[in-house]
């Protein structure tokens, strides 16, 4: 009977269910847990599954250049103020739909800063993209060109949250600049 569970698992696509079938059973049993609490664990193991899967592909739509998190900015070397950045980090500003911007020479952590928010806004639920804002204006010009305008902004606008990065530092052309902008 367990091989046969194992495979519905499998066919109905619980993943969650069926990593941790083997091992819940035996110890349900042994706990004394009824048929409901054992029902009740192999759901939370497959809730647990489908939101990390759920944060895995979203991540990977995100498209973020590299990993950042907070913990690996060192606020003690920065001008940055670290109360108002754990602040925007719990992601208020998203809720109120506002807009954040970060001004600043080169290397004062404002890529890292913004990666890091966004992530955490992808694993509280959040549909987020980064784009390079010189990727972005090529993207928008390309689309142009392929009679395709406005597809691009269309999927855009279904993000709750857009990343902007690289405002200013590289060029980019003036067919491009008026699209974007």
């Amino acid at each position: 009977m367990r091989d046969e569970v194992l495979k519905l698992l499998k066919e109905l696509k619980l993943h969650g269910m069926r990593s941790v079938y083997t091992a819940l059973l035996p110890e349900g049993i042994k706990k004394r847990w009824g048929p409901e609490r054992i029902l009740l664990e192999l759901l939370k193991a497959e809730a647990a599954e489908r939101r990390l899967r759920s944060i895995r592909y979203r991540l990977g739509q995100a498209k973020f250049p590299m990993n950042k998190d907070l913990d690996h900015f060192v606020f003690d070397e920065s001008t940055v103020e670290e109360t108002q950045i754990r602040a925007l980090y719990e992601g208020g500003f998203l809720e109120a739909r506002r807009n954040i911007i970060f001004i600043g020479r080169t290397g004062t952590g404002k890529s890292h800063l913004a990666i890091a928010i966004a992530a955490r806004m992808v694993r509280n639920g959040a549909r987020v993209r980064f784009y390079n804002l010189v990727d972005l204006s090529n993207e928008l010009e390309q689309e142009k060109m392929n009679g395709r305008g406005g597809k691009l902004t269309a999927r855009l606008a279904r993000f709750d949250l857009v990343v902007l990065d690289e405002l200013g530092y590289l060029p980019f052309s003036k067919n491009g600049s008026q699209l974007l902008f």
